[in-house]
């Protein structure tokens, strides 16, 4: 469970900010903080406005650091300026002063995507500047006091820009951009990789330093590949082959594998393979990008892109955030006066297999749980439904195992059946299977005309059983403008020895779904007009010809994560 002692620091901290420093103790956002039905309660957003990507998420002095791309003056993109709040916990958020604003020639045009990288003695932000007509160029900001926890202030550096594209003839000036964290080599030798394309051929360029001002570019990209266009935001690190903790040495050969991932075609596209740090080679161990029948995502839902990892030194663990996009068109988030929200943050490790990454969202989600609701021993049988009551089901963490009796009666799996979103759009949550659609309605109306079906089907075929993941958003809200697209990937179990599990975090306009105890996830944005706050249900359903069993459901309402200003009057607050 969540330490009580943080609990405990947690409510006298917010006290004092409420008390010391002027702000309101209440969430900018969430079920009481927003007339907007859509705003959500744990996830992060600013209190008003547009954000995108997550930037340079760092752990420094005790205090975790998320930076974003934010326009301050409406809810539309535009003016990228870098939003910067700062937290103890990863869950309740301080809002601080700007980080970067486009007020420079090679900047006015937005201060773009980038990535901090620590230093002997403090972080610096990498980021993509572009100037009026849209050249990108990369750039350095540094900290004005390294020694404030907060790192409230940052100034550019003198040299800006330090990476060009007018350096070399080959590069679109419109497509070079997204600085990864850097990485040193044993020689001294800064490498960092930066987002680009090359006749229409999607690539990472490897830039080196060894003074992090001074930089020049390999004579070949890092990785590429044909089938993809344009990568942004790369990242690469390593990860551990003996466990869940996270990797910061880059330098590791023999007991860690290294994740090469980049965004691109709405989605967010990983690869796992080794590092060669004597030739500074990236070698794919199985398929590369967009190769064979294997592809590899990050998420597998509508809206989950432009992600971004770091290590957290705290608690050696690597965790990952995610641009949340809105699904439901420019003119209603200029009314409702914002638009993006950051996925919850997850923390990331490989497979036991070795050939996957596993995503599950962080521990300190515990803190906000409450109104616990268990059901054991369940048996659907077709056309079942259970309703989960004694929880709020518009902000919840839903944790169920299934199994299934009878495998050897699973339909069979016909050939063609390769591409999981389209199978999960023509066998919906409505089209009766054998084992399948079961799982759970979330965001669902008291008459389920409003409902988001997130489910499970399992078929058999000559090697074995296949199961296939579902989020059916067809029926999820009566408005017509919104989208109400099916998404699905298969998933790497087997239900003969284990069961199948799914979590879902719900919190009024977003859905975050985990399969096989991480192993495939999906995440999507709903927008109902009868399943708002108090007016939600969840159920539990199995609409296939054979029953299943729940073997354990456990249920919570989470609380409203807090959000609050930073004011001038006092000193930064600083952890006991």
């Amino acid at each position: 469970m969540y330490n009580m002692t943080k609990t405990v620091f947690w409510a006298a901290f917010w006290c004092f900010i409420a008390v010391c420093h002027g702000a309101q103790a209440t969430t900018e956002g969430g079920s009481n903080g927003s007339a907007s039905p859509y705003r959500t309660g744990f996830h992060f957003q600013p209190p008003k406005n547009w954000m995108n990507d997550p930037n340079g998420p760092m752990y420094y002095k005790g205090v975790y650091h998320l930076f974003y791309q934010y326009n301050p003056y409406s809810a539309i993109w535009g003016n990228m300026t870098w939003g910067h709040s700062v937290s103890y916990d990863l869950i309740n958020w301080i809002n601080l002063e700007f980080a970067l604003l486009p007020t420079d020639p090679y900047d006015i045009g937005g201060c773009f995507s980038g990535s901090v990288t620590m230093l002997r003695d403090s972080p610096v932000i990498l980021y993509t500047g572009a100037d009026i007509q849209n050249f990108q160029s990369q750039n350095l900001a540094y900290p004005k006091d390294p020694s404030d926890p907060f790192l409230r202030e940052w100034y550019k550096c003198a040299h800006n820009p330090i990476m060009a594209p007018t350096d070399y003839g080959d590069i679109d000036p419109g497509s070079f951009r997204d600085p990864t964290t850097a990485w040193q080599s044993t020689d001294g030798t800064w490498q960092v990789l930066v987002g680009g394309k090359i006749d229409g051929r999607g690539l990472a360029f490897l830039y080196q330093s060894r003074d992090f001002v001074n930089w020049t570019r390999t004579d070949k990209p890092f990785h590429s590949s044909s089938k993809t266009g344009m990568w942004e935001c790369p990242d690469f690190y390593p990860v551990s082959v003996e466990g869940k903790d996270g990797v910061e040495n880059y330098l590791v050969k023999e007991n860690a594998k290294f994740v090469l991932k980049a965004s691109f075609l709405d989605h967010d596209h990983y690869v796992l393979g080794r590092y060669d740090e004597d030739m500074n080679e990236f070698e794919v161990e199985r398929f590369d990008f967009m190769e064979g029948d294997v592809d590899l995502r990050y998420d597998y839902g509508g809206k989950f892109y432009a992600s971004k990892s770091f290590f957290d030194g705290g608690k050696k663990r690597r965790i990952l955030w995610a641009w949340v996009e809105e699904a439901n068109g420019r003119a209603d988030d200029v009314d409702k006066g914002w638009s993006g929200l950051q996925s919850f943050p997850r923390e990331v490790w490989l497979s036991s297999s070795g050939n996957q990454l596993i995503q599950w969202p962080i521990s300190e989600i515990e803190s906000l749980r409450k109104d616990e609701v268990e059901i054991q021993d369940k048996v659907l049988k077709n056309g079942s439904i259970v309703d989960v009551v004694g929880i709020t089901a518009s902000q919840a963490d839903v944790e169920v195992s299934f199994e299934l009796p009878g495998l050897e009666e699973a339909e069979p799996m016909e050939p063609n059946w390769v591409d999981p979103q389209l199978l999960c759009a023509e066998k919906n949550g409505d089209v009766e299977g054998k084992f399948g659609p079961f799982g759970l309605l979330v965001l669902a109306s008291q008459n389920l005309t409003e409902h988001t079906a997130v489910f499970f089907r399992v078929f058999k075929n000559d090697t074995g059983y296949v199961v296939l993941m579902c989020t059916d958003l067809s029926r999820s809200s009566l408005r017509k403008e919104v989208d109400k697209t099916s998404f699905g990937a298969f998933v790497d179990i087997n239900p003969i020895e284990e069961k199948i599990t799914l979590r879902v975090l719900i919190d009024h306009s977003i859905v975050e779904s985990f399969g096989g105890e991480g192993k495939t996830c999906i995440t999507n944005r709903v927008y109902p007009t009868l399943a708002i706050n108090k007016d939600t249900k969840l159920h539990a359903f199995n609409k296939g010809m054979l029953s299943i069993k729940i073997t354990e459901l456990n249920a919570w309402s989470l609380k409203d994560a807090k959000f609050v200003p930073f004011t001038k009057r006092r000193k930064s607050p600083t952890k006991d």
